[in-house]
């Protein structure tokens, strides 16, 4: 799921009651969150190996810029010195490999490629006595 809350501009919440075993309810929630957040100057999207997150950001310098990686949620805020205050938090589908990720400030828009984290398996066979 993509979850967005993003600066004064953009205070409609896109988090809604999880619909477990319906696709076309998961369908759906991810529509209505991508339409969302593409209105609010977001396009998010997603391949193979990552996540792709384009944030509008005019007047803003990447020395202005604070993100942060925890788990699946990516947290971007701008600094006490920035010109126009921003703070949004995203949860992402899966955990990201904040190692493998990079963020680039280019034009005034801000283009987060967060690597998706490979699934380690830890499951263990019990041996039967």
């Amino acid at each position: 799921m993509f979850f967005a809350t993003a600066p004064a501009a953009f205070q409609a919440s896109l988090r809604r009651p999880a619909h477990s075993g319906s696709a076309h309810a998961v369908e759906r929630f991810l529509s209505d969150a991508l339409l969302s957040a593409r209105q609010a100057g977001t396009t998010y999207t997603q391949d193979d190996t990552s996540f792709t997150l384009s944030l509008d950001m005019p007047g803003i310098a990447k020395e202005q810029l604070r993100i942060a990686i925890d788990g699946a949620v990516a947290r971007i805020q701008s600094k006490d010195d920035a010109p126009r205050r921003y703070r949004a938090a995203y949860e992402l589908p899966q955990e990201v490999d904040s190692a493998l990720s990079e963020a680039k400030l280019e034009n005034g828009v801000l283009t987060l490629k967060l690597a998706k984290k490979v699934p380690v398996d830890t499951s263990a066979e019990l041996t039967i006595q």
